[in-house]
């Protein structure tokens, strides 16, 4: 019963879009990054927002496209991994700085393991730590554990993902829009909560992975990792905010999605290894079948 309801998930009327045609804002190679869904964000946004809450920031493809398409005048940020809030501290913060760290470093193995051993002393040194493993690991992974990339693209190893000028330029638009990027580290959830409420904010959800079929990919992926799926459900559905929310394609999900009487539809989008899988997009109108 329970995989039937998935499979008769109506499919997204807007495909997954190949990430080489739409602009790469994200310095971060996130896991679970959303860059497939920018038409679905611009479709979504094409009303623009005063306000749009992030609350699972990580690579922030939605903040960023959102504030820098015009979709919406200001975003907030959120994320409770120490790392990623580094990351974008130094972003907002530091852009000028960070960037030239960027241009400057001779990546290597040993120089990264050597970055990786050091206690960061400063905001940026850490955003610098973050933005050099999360590019030279393995899919981008920070969780604990995840290890440096072996032979990537061509043979480049560590290099692979490493493009100096691509990153700093990236860095200088994030700059350039930081006046209405607002970062916060802590809870999600509670932010949550707090900002459903707010007059004419839009929120977009993309929370940790549900653990779907007992794999717990979140754990491998992510140091926080846990969150409560009902919890989330439950405050939109208080709040009668305008959301929209992405998650993996699971039974747990759907059961709340008809719970709530939201709607929800599926996107093919490719992962890592290049396999089609499933990924749940859910408002509460119908907007995409």
């Amino acid at each position: 019963m329970r995989q039937t309801s998935v499979r008769m998930t109506p499919t997204s009327a807007i495909p997954a879009v190949n990430v080489a045609s739409v602009p790469q804002r994200s310095p971060l190679r996130y896991p679970g990054g959303k860059t497939w869904l920018v038409p679905h964000i611009r479709h979504w946004l094409a009303e623009p927002s005063p306000l749009l809450v992030e609350p699972f920031v990580g690579g922030g493809i939605v903040s960023l496209t959102a504030v820098m398409e015009g979709l919406a005048d200001r975003a907030l940020m959120v994320d409770l991994d120490r790392d990623v809030a580094a990351f974008w501290r130094a972003a907002l913060m530091h852009g000028d700085d960070l960037a030239r760290r960027v241009l400057e470093f001779p990546v290597s193995r040993p120089a990264i393991e050597e970055l990786e051993q050091r206690t960061p002393e400063t905001v940026l040194d850490h955003g610098f730590r973050t933005l050099v493993l999360n590019r030279t690991r393995r899919g981008g992974v920070l969780a604990p554990g995840a290890s440096l990339t072996r032979h990537g693209e061509n043979g480049n190893g560590v290099a692979s993902r490493w493009y100096p000028q691509t990153l700093a330029d990236r860095l200088a638009q994030i700059a350039a829009h930081a006046d209405r990027l607002t970062f916060c580290e802590g809870d999600g959830l509670a932010v949550l909560e707090l900002t459903a409420r707010i007059d004419g904010v839009r929120l977009f959800v993309d929370p940790p992975y549900t653990g779907r079929g007992g794999k717990r990919a979140g754990t491998r992926l992510y140091a926080h990792n846990a969150v409560c799926h009902r919890r989330i459900f439950d405050a939109l559905a208080a709040s009668g905010c305008d959301f929209l929310m992405t998650y993996d394609c699971s039974s747990e999900i759907l059961d709340l999605v008809s719970e709530h009487g939201f709607e929800a539809v599926t996107v093919a989008m490719k992962n890592t290894h290049h396999n089609r899988i499933p990924e749940l997009v859910i408002t509460r109108d119908r907007l995409f079948s």
